[in-house]
């Protein structure tokens, strides 16, 4: 069990950079490698101070009392200023506040923003006052949630199973409550944290591990992870066995047998559990929790990761040796998985001994998606990075868009410094070339690394100390630096041997204070395929991911307007047979990127096979904003181009044949689609068959759907050869087709269409509703369409 006298327990909680002055710091092991506290690492001027800056500038346009109606409401206390609406006011209520906090907390932390601590301490103060009028150490924003949760400590789920994901929104505020205290040291947000953990370790005492596993398929967000930060905080062991009452064993015990069940599982919904998995295992050496987060890390990196580091598509992981669902959807990899993917290797690099990839991957997600993430001006962000080509990005509009991405987006531009440098007793570790300052107090150091990579290739460390130290300096040396360029000098002078390990350059010496270490990196150009190896190519330079801006035609919700799509780019999708084609018989394609210009832009001309699109040029993908885009190419041998043409008409014509005449589709089973939906069911399931999810009931389903006045059928996706159901489809209540199986053998999904009712078509939304026959059930849905 945790001993306290002797674990790092306020050093590295996860996702949070730490240690503070006021607070008390039980003993860490002199081999662990350590984190410096956020507020010791200082950025200069950099397109990441920059990011900081804007994100600072967003957090500061939003109102703490809005954000705190849902609690109030809830507590049954006067709420002081009306809620948002989107996400904030359709049943997330509250989730926004949690992410809230932790963004302040981390603002305070690295450039000692006043107002952001004014804002905090306030916030924190309102919360323990909803949570002093519950009465049972209870505070959230759940609409409704006092009733729902006392009927989940009895067992009954049916209000639970009908709320928008209630631990997945109690979750922010766990996390917000812990950032508070620990990087800020507000002593009320603990107290306020301590007693929700309490809570919640009172609403599942009753519970049945059946039930309580039951209760974990539907998301719940890190829980396992701040209840283990609570068994940190406190040395108190029974938070630590709440932490693994709340680890859910369906994902875990494939992991720990090293096996990836991950298809068609909603990705964000998995990535924090693992997350928990690893926090525990930091905790109380479990191996096989510590295995089975290494094995999930090492799958979702090297075989579901695109080449800026985000991974899955409409929120879901696809089939490893399948990625054509990416390429065809506007809905590509989420920011939210990349802000928990950056964690989860946070950790692992901390806690393992290979840790050079850990950071490769971190750094690869940093300089990419999140950091393209952020619109560098009016400060939004993004939801899906749609790989899709000559497709484009939406940005949320503060005081309207409050998605899951809007919260985590608030909190990855604060935290840039956190893994920049890192130490291993008195050994400093330089992990990124980022310009920034650290200040070392305990050893009386002050480390400056001045340097503008990515438009130079090279950094200098500079050295200020109190008194000459004999200790180690380890500099990463990454992949992406030219084959036997990269090179280190220390006060002028060569450093012709270097001693390497785990990718990582070791001078050992007596440093003085004015000592300089020159680092020389000069980056190679490069190219990635998708992982399952299709020919799709992605470009890069050094660390960068390279992308060809195209047009700035019909970019519809570019700046998103609150509406409850607004997060999905809806402008037009390009056909893939009219995309700029590559045409070459070379696989390596680096050697066609020819520097153009500054500031790392390269033309690829030769390669590109339309003449219409040979003025395309790559610049950084993290520059490439209110433009359609190009990220992934598609490769054609150099006589093959007609050919290829062809294979892509195809897709389009799988993927087009019905988006063309679409109003609005939901894709049954899937999480987010349904709850955008307002998804209603009594005694249904889900499914996953040929990298499709489905949903069928014995009872019913129903969602809430766009009509449109030229809507004129209802589309209904199923298996051919399914059989034995029997159903009524309603619209309105009002049915529109009685449906039994028919006799088919063909082995293809089929579309059956229904003609809708003028009456229907004179709202704007009407529900659409499966009701399965008395005594049978209805179909394997797979699509469901408006169509006009």
């Amino acid at each position: 069990m945790i001993n306290p006298t002797s674990r790092n327990f306020f050093y590295k909680i996860t996702g949070v950079a730490l240690v503070l002055s006021s607070l008390v710091i039980p003993a860490v092991k002199a081999q662990q490698m350590q984190m410096f506290p956020l507020a010791d690492v200082r950025l200069s001027d950099s397109p990441f101070l920059s990011a900081e800056q804007t994100d600072l500038a967003y957090i500061l346009k939003l109102d703490p009392d809005r954000l705190l109606h849902p609690f109030l409401r809830e507590a049954g206390l006067k709420p002081k200023a009306a809620s948002y609406g989107n996400w904030e006011n359709s049943g997330l209520d509250g989730h926004t506040a949690g992410h809230y906090l932790t963004a302040l907390a981390q603002m305070y932390a690295v450039n000692g923003n006043a107002e952001c601590k004014r804002r905090l301490n306030y916030m924190v103060g309102e919360l323990a006052r909803c949570q002093t009028q519950n009465g049972n150490g209870y505070v959230g924003g759940v609409p409704d949630g006092n009733r729902m949760w006392a009927l989940v400590k009895t067992g009954d789920f049916t209000e639970f199973n009908r709320k928008w994901v209630p631990w997945y929104n109690l979750h922010k505020l766990f996390a917000g409550l812990r950032d508070c205290y620990l990087l800020t040291g507000n002593q009320q947000a603990k107290v306020v944290f301590i007693k929700l953990t309490d809570w919640a370790d009172g609403e599942l005492s009753g519970l049945s591990t059946e039930q309580v596993q039951h209760m974990l398929d539907a998301e719940h967000g890190g829980m396992n992870e701040v209840i283990a930060d609570a068994a940190a905080i406190t040395g108190n062991p029974k938070y630590l066995a709440l932490a693994r009452k709340f680890s859910h064993l369906a994902i875990l015990q494939p992991l720990e047998q090293h096996k990836d069940k991950l298809s068609g599982l909603h990705a964000n919904t998995q990535i924090p559990k693992i997350i928990g998995f690893e926090r525990i295992a930091e905790l109380d050496k479990d191996t096989a929790y510590f295995s089975a987060a290494k094995f999930f890390w090492h799958t979702v990196v090297r075989n579901r990761s695109i080449s800026i580091g985000g991974n899955s598509v409409r929120e879901h992981f696809n089939p490893v040796d399948n990625f054509s669902p990416m390429l065809e959807s506007a809905e590509g990899p989420e920011t939210c998985n990349s802000n928990n993917m950056l964690k989860l290797s946070k950790m692992l690099f901390l806690d393992d001994k290979q840790r050079s990839e850990y950071m490769a991957f971190y750094e690869r997600l940093l300089y990419n998606h999140i950091l393209s993430s952020q619109h560098p001006v009016k400060g939004g962000f993004v939801y899906f990075t749609p790989i899709h080509p000559d497709h484009y990005r939406v940005y949320s509009t503060a005081d309207q868009d409050f998605w899951c991405c809007v919260g985590t987006g608030m909190e990855n531009h604060g935290k840039y410094g956190e893994l920049i440098y890192t130490h291993k007793k008195n050994d400093l570790y330089v992990n990124l070339f980022i310009p920034s300052t650290l200040q070392w107090k305990d050893r009386g150091m002050v480390v400056t690394q001045q340097t503008k990579l990515p438009e130079t290739e090279k950094s200098q460390i500079i050295l200020k100390l109190k008194r000459p130290q004999q200790f180690s300096i380890y500099i990463r040396k990454p992949d992406w630096v030219t084959a036997g360029e990269f090179a280190l000098s220390v006060n002028g002078k060569n450093e012709k041997t270097i001693d390497m390990a785990n990718g990582y350059a070791r001078i050992n010496r007596l440093w003085l204070s004015g000592d300089r270490i020159a680092i020389s990196l000069p980056m190679k150009n490069y190219t990635e395929y998708l992982p399952d190896h299709s020919e799709w190519v992605s470009f890069l330079h050094g660390p960068l991911v390279m992308a060809a801006p195209t047009d700035t035609n019909k970019l519809v919700g570019l700046m998103a307007d609150g509406s409850r799509w607004g997060h999905i780019a809806g402008g037009p999708m390009s056909a893939l047979a009219q995309s700029p084609l590559l045409a070459t018989n070379k696989r390596d394609l680096s050697p066609y990127m020819k520097a153009i210009d500054k500031g790392n832009a390269y033309s690829i001309s030769q390669l590109i096979a339309q003449p219409e699109f040979k003025q395309l040029k790559l610049i950084p993908f993290y520059k490439v904003h209110d433009t359609r885009y190009m990220m992934y190419w598609p490769v054609a041998s150099a006589d093959g181009v007609a050919q290829k043409q062809v294979g892509l008409q195809a897709l389009d014509d799988h993927y087009f044949k019905l988006a063309s005449r679409t109003a609005d589709d939901v894709s049954p089973g899937e999480q987010q689609p349904e709850n955008d939906h307002g998804m209603i069911e009594e005694q249904s399931k889900t499914g996953y068959f040929r990298n499709l999810h489905w949903r069928s009931a014995t009872g019913y389903f129903s969602y809430k759907m766009r009509m449109r006045p030229d809507v004129k059928t209802l589309g209904i996706t199923y298996y051919a050869k399914e059989a034995g159901y029997e159903f009524d489809i309603f619209i309105d209540d009002v049915k529109i087709a009685y449906v039994t199986a028919k006799a088919r053998n063909n082995d293809e999904f089929v579309t059956e269409e229904y003609a809708i009712p003028d009456a229907a078509k004179k709202s704007d939304k009407v529900v659409v509703k499966f009701v399965a026959s008395a005594g049978n059930k209805t179909a394997a849905i797979y699509d469901v369409r408006l169509l006009r």
